[in-house]
């Protein structure tokens, strides 16, 4: 294994020329500590790039995986990536009706899966018609093809005729139910774009031979994309299994990691680590602790500069793109600051009016870039409304201060944000509806210390029934039977009646806790 240390190597853009240069350097340490080399990895993403073609996809085609952090992860990732074919990683604690709502409406034509989700999905594949030799179960399942046999017959070189795909990611769409940003292709050979690369600078990562740590989920927009472009960049992934504060000062320390990403509930619970714990541990080698995903709280913030150093860098962006970067010095001369927008993207905020606002005055955050090219897949409505001409908002309020600095008041006013988790209430609205007990419902995050925010379902019962504890719990059992489980309200209040605007509109605001 190559040492990883800070030497700067001419800049290689994409993960394929590591594979040939440097084919021995490690690419991916396992959660389990099994290094796989540039050269294994390149190899095997090869393979499955033949073998989607096999199977009959082409540019443009789509996969669905439902993978743990693994190597599994990014053999799908660089294998599509030089097909011209969109990825979508979903979460693993999805319920099969979740997941078999994202294969349809993505239009999957392949299907990835760990065993146990595989097992679980089953029946829902067989109802959406995915064939068995076009699903692929990762340690074998019954009525799915092998994902470890599939594609060993292939030959290991490099695919002709290869053009970039993309990670096509969900987020929210207006009936609650998810929508996939999908971006146009750019036609061109597999590449990292320049004003990413830019951006992975900004946050500290230059090409070279670092070490990039992963102890948030892959499926996740930032974890994943952030540790993909440091492997274009040459650098070494160390995956881990699940979050675990000590473990991960342990592996830092171990692996001589040069950056990681994480979000504001770990630097929390890294800050409740015992001083002598956090003593214990040689994290010299940091370079760059990246964060976003939620609002950070300001004292954690401060203490995480006081403890590390300068090395904090806070970005503030979403599936739609990025906007803003902040270094730890440009956020302590102004706390609270998300950065100036990058090079290339400008920022405006807009009245409920439509008219732009003063710096200072807080409305809708819009951005617009060369990379807000894109729609929501087969849903024309929240395209548009999303957009105010070549501008795009993902619906945070927030205001530009008089240098020109974002700053935001609420990530999405009805969002709620959890462990770094978005949650939709409107999703978890609908499911509780559905309940013949429930006369309305509101769903709304309170402050929670450690993970910001926690899931509250307000319900007004139908006509006599009681709002009791006995309710409480016939409505869990009802949303944990069709929901993730962070999804499922962890409080539920009552109500005789919600405030609802004449036109019909919850105010959700006079719900929320002051």
């Amino acid at each position: 294994m190559e040492s990883a240390d800070h030497h700067q190597e001419p800049q290689v853009n994409t993960f394929y020329d590591i594979a040939a240069e440097h084919p021995d350097r490690i690419a991916v340490i396992t959660p389990d500590g099994r290094p796989v080399s540039f050269g294994r990895l390149a190899a095997r993403a090869n393979q499955l790039t033949h073998a989607l073609r096999a199977l009959g996809l082409g540019v443009g085609d789509g996969v669905t995986m439902i993978v743990h952090n693994g190597l599994t992860y990014y053999e799908m990732v660089f294998a599509t990536l030089q097909a011209g074919m969109y990825v979508t990683p979903v979460n693993y604690r999805s319920t099969p009706e979740e997941i078999g709502y994202i294969v349809r409406d993505s239009e999957a034509a392949a299907v990835i899966a760990d065993a146990g989700i595989a097992a679980a999905c089953t029946s829902t594949m067989d109802d959406l018609g995915v064939p068995d030799e076009r699903r692929f179960s990762v340690g074998g399942t019954e009525n799915w093809s092998d994902y470890a046999e599939w594609g060993a017959d292939e030959p290991e070189t490099v695919p002709a005729q290869r053009t970039s795909g993309a990670t096509m990611l969900y987020t929210s769409g207006t009936t609650g139910r998810p929508k996939g940003v999908r971006r146009p292709l750019s036609g061109k050979p597999p590449a990292l774009h320049p004003s990413y690369q830019h951006v992975m600078e900004l946050l500290g990562v230059s090409p070279g031979t670092g070490v990039h740590l992963v102890p948030c989920p892959l499926y996740h927009g930032a974890p994943g994309g952030y540790s993909i472009n440091s492997l274009h960049l040459g650098h070494t992934v160390v995956l881990m299994s699940r979050f675990d504060a000590e473990e991960t000062l342990r592996l830092i320390e171990r692996h001589r990691v040069t950056t990681t990403h994480l979000v504001p509930t770990m630097l929390h619970r890294l800050l409740r680590l015992p001083e002598e714990v956090r003593a214990r541990y040689d994290l010299s080698s940091l370079t760059s602790v990246m964060h976003g995903a939620a609002p950070c709280p300001r004292e954690v913030k401060e203490r995480m500069i006081a403890w590390l150093g300068p090395i904090v860098t806070e970005y503030y962006g979403a599936s739609e793109g990025m906007v803003s970067v902040v270094s730890s010095d440009e956020w302590l001369a102004a706390p609270g600051t998300l950065g100036r927008p990058l090079p290339g993207v400008r920022v405006k905020v807009l009245g409920e009016d439509g008219g732009p606002l003063p710096p200072g005055e807080t409305g809708t955050l819009y951005f617009s870039s060369a990379h807000t090219n894109l729609g929501y897949h087969r849903d024309p409505e929240k395209t548009a409304a999303s957009r105010s001409g070549e501008f795009l908002t993902v619906g945070d309020a927030g205001y530009l201060d008089a240098e020109g600095r974002v700053f935001l008041r609420d990530r999405r006013t009805d969002l709620i944000l959890s462990g770094g988790v978005n949650i939709y209430p409107a999703e978890i609205e609908a499911r509780l509806l559905s309940h013949p007990d429930v006369a309305d419902v509101a769903v709304i995050g309170e402050p929670d210390e450690e993970w910001g925010q926690r899931v509250v379902a307000v319900v007004q019962p139908v006509g006599s029934v009681a709002g009791d504890d006995a309710l409480a719990e016939r409505l869990g059992e009802h949303c944990r039977a069709a929901l993730a489980g962070f999804k499922t309200p962890r409080r539920f209040e009552f109500r005789d009646r919600l405030p609802r605007t004449d036109s019909g509109k919850m105010l959700r605001r006079a719900l929320r806790p002051e």
